[in-house]
């Protein structure tokens, strides 16, 4: 490797070439770190679908929050955390830096750490602190809000610990067959020269960061893909990180070999982009008893032909998760793997920038050119409110009732039920026009704040990359407008050609961001962007600023800080009262033992007496292990509840005597080693007369064999 050393006005900067990719050093201190987040895995809803039935009843894939931090000379630094979440919420974030300043001082601030919600639709969900978020979860869970807040804390300490001098290389590559756009009718309204611009309408772009130290050892990559993690769809009852969740435990295997899921040095992240209208669904929609095509504006189907689902590429939700997964592995290991014209890393990094600002977005007045009219227009911001096509549901997870997308007039009982809740006023019907209204969250206080008026909004610089961590989901092109917007401000304003990388559903959660032309058509997007129709005018306006300020190293103002409103929280959401079990027959006690032998791709299924999960959470831990036997003393872990290969299932028995059993699944894949195995199952109990206390089992021990 060759190296010189030269002196740019910004300090000293290290240019390093190796073959043909070019790495890029400028004094970093870089780190990387992994920690356990997973909620409550049984009696809580999920968050994604608002489906009141989609309630947890076991695990199939643990929640993980994984961090990068990186420091500059001037001992500027920055942290960002992907965590396994269906979005963020403020009061997390809020508490997470809190901790931060306990342990670090100012060091970590509101300004200079993102946290960014991967969107899984299979975790618990009470954690988001506004009532439209949690009335489907049954209001706030305390649990979920803990794990969530000590899961990113750790992530960032970790990654703060493991801080070595290192570089950090930017690369892209292209992945298909993996996302489809979900409402292409609404994309098609968008300007057609726009549109020629791009050979897609969605992102097809998988961008990478690698951290690596100054010896070149791989440290960690975080990858930005467009695309929702709703492979598992609304009938699914097991926690799961879904696609890009999975994807992250494959990246990881490749590096931290012999190592379960969640442990070792290697840190590997999928996080979200502009993935508003992507669907992993690639098979798209079909009417679920007749298999006809759905309508393609209202995506509905005749009554009797069933709800419009898309689906695949699997022959089900399991196998469409592995298969959109192993893509998107597979494209990050290219990039990890090869040097290529694909691998575009930056001559010059230099220092590193941030900026964040609040933003009241009902009471934020603008312009914005109007190139039609050659002019500035005054642009504002609505009270929130939620259009009648977001009742419809997606393709991904369809709606109740006969609610349709494309909706654009209202309907003479929905909008009584709406006025009897909280009625919108007639500069609120204005505002959001075309939007028929169907619940105007602006306008609700009770018991507290329906959706949030104030966002979070930030950069990330780190030389001539900026992460814009944008609060909620943007569309594809609404995020195709930021990034060239982002980028060519930052050239405008003196700095160099800038990658700009949407880190979606950061910080707090908005629900959704579409283009001004995607609003008119009032798909399920544009009527849960619920700003209005300048939503997305607000956020250019905003990220132009921003940009503008971080480049010239100028502070704004904070603005003002979202509402505290921790001790306002709602729950209907009960407790674990106590656990009881058969008489003769203890906690831990093996109801189904396993066969005495088994071989590849058969399923072992053995069944506890159990304790409720949600007495210990077992963070950084497991509830069962299949272990192998390596020889009369000794059992080596093979698997535990955040291994693909197992699953988790709770089950209530009696709810009077409090009986719960617990079902563990681990189907033996190919690369499974023949042997001697066994089940163990670790819980816990609530007594009773007050108290938990551990338990466990452990299940006669069976063979794998090969043929």
């Amino acid at each position: 490797m060759h190296c010189l050393r030269s002196l740019f006005g910004l300090g000293l900067v290290t240019l390093c070439l190796s073959g043909v990719m070019w790495g890029c050093v400028s004094g970093y201190q870089v780190g990387v770190g992994r920690a356990d987040c997973t909620g409550p895995p049984v009696e809580i809803h999920f968050m994604g679908y608002a489906n009141i039935k989609q309630v947890g009843r076991g695990l199939h894939l643990r929640q993980f929050a994984r961090a990068f931090v990186v420091e500059d000379e001037n001992h500027k630094r920055v942290a960002f955390v992907s965590v396994d979440a269906g979005m963020m919420g403020y009061g997390v974030k809020r508490e997470v830096v809190k901790r931060l300043q306990a342990r670090y001082g100012d060091i970590y601030t509101t300004d200079n750490v993102v946290i960014s919600g991967t969107h899984t639709h299979g975790g618990p969900g009470g954690f988001l602190m506004h009532l439209l978020y949690d009335i489907s979860i049954l209001g706030f869970v305390p649990q979920t809000f803990e794990a969530l807040v000590q899961g990113c804390y750790l992530s960032i300490k970790r990654a703060t610990d493991n801080m070595v001098d290192g570089k950090i290389f930017l690369s892209r590559t292209t992945i298909l067959n993996v996302n489809i756009n979900r409402s292409p009718t609404s994309y098609l309204r968008n300007p057609e020269e726009e549109r020629a611009q791009y050979e897609h309408d969605v992102d097809k772009t998988l961008t990478q960061l690698r951290f690596v130290d100054l010896d070149n050892n791989l440290l960690g990559a975080f990858n930005w893909y467009a695309v929702h993690p709703t492979s598992m769809n609304n009938t699914n009852k097991l926690v799961t990180s879904d696609n890009m969740g999975y994807a992250a435990i494959l990246l990881e295997k490749e590096y931290n070999t012999n190592k379960v899921p969640g442990k070792g040095k290697f840190v590997g992240a999928f996080c979200s982009s502009n993935l508003g209208d992507v669907s992993p669904n690639i098979m798209g929609p079909r009417c679920s008893i007749s298999g006809n095509e759905c309508d393609l504006l209202t995506s509905k189907c005749p009554q009797k032909e069933g709800e419009c689902f898309a689906s695949g590429p699997g022959r089900d939700m399991f196998e469409s998760t592995e298969i959109i997964a192993t893509r998107l592995t597979e494209g990050a290991l290219r990039l990890l793997n090869e040097n290529s014209q694909e691998v575009t890393s930056r001559e010059i990094i230099g220092e590193l920038g941030y900026i964040h600002q609040f933003v009241d977005m009902p009471n934020y007045n603008g312009s914005t050119y109007n190139p039609l009219q050659r002019k500035l227009d005054k642009i504002r911001g609505c009270l929130p409110a939620m259009g009648y096509s977001f009742a419809a549901g997606t393709t991904d997870g369809p709606g109740a009732f006969s609610f349709e997308q494309g909706t654009i007039t209202g309907n003479a009982m929905w909008n009584a039920v709406r006025d009897f809740i909280v009625p919108p006023t007639q500069e609120d019907i204005t505002c959001h026009s075309p939007k028929p209204i169907l619940l105007a969250t602006g306008r609700a206080t009770f018991p507290y704040e329906w959706q949030p008026k104030i966002v979070s909004t930030q950069l990330l610089k780190i030389g001539d990359v900026i992460l814009s961590a944008v609060p909620g989901e943007f569309t594809t092109m609404a995020g195709r407008r930021l990034r060239n917007k982002i980028s060519a401000v930052a050239v405008a304003t003196g700095g160099r050609d800038t990658e700009v990388i949407i880190a979606g559903l950061s910080n707090i959660y908005t629900s959704y961001i579409t283009t001004p032309e995607e609003y008119q058509a009032q798909r399920y997007e544009a009527a849960s962007t619920i700003y209005g129709p300048n939503t997305h005018t607000i956020y250019m306006d905003v990220y132009e600023q921003l940009t503008k300020a971080m480049i010239r190293g100028e502070r704004l103002s904070p603005g003002p800080a979202p509402p505290y409103m921790n001790d306002r929280m709602l729950s209907m959401n009960t407790g674990v009262i106590f656990d009881g079990h058969p008489i003769g027959k203890d906690f831990g006690y093996v109801k189904q033992q396993p066969k005495k032998a088994y071989q590849i791709n058969e399923t072992v299924i053995v069944s506890f007496i159990a304790g409720n999960p949600r007495n210990n959470l077992f963070p950084e831990k497991t509830y069962f292990v299949v272990e192998r036997k390596i020889n009369e003393e000794r059992w080596k872990v093979a698997y535990t509840d955040a291994s693909w290969e197992t699953k988790f299932i709770w089950e209530r028995v009696h709810l009077i005597l409090g009986f719960s059993d617990i079902h563990i699944h681990w189907t033996i894949g190919t690369n499974t080693l023949p042997g001697e195995y066994r089940i163990r199952h670790f819980g816990n109990y609530k007594y009773i007369l007050g108290g938990i206390f551990p338990y466990e089992g452990v299940s006669n021990s069976f063979l794998v064999t090969e043929d």
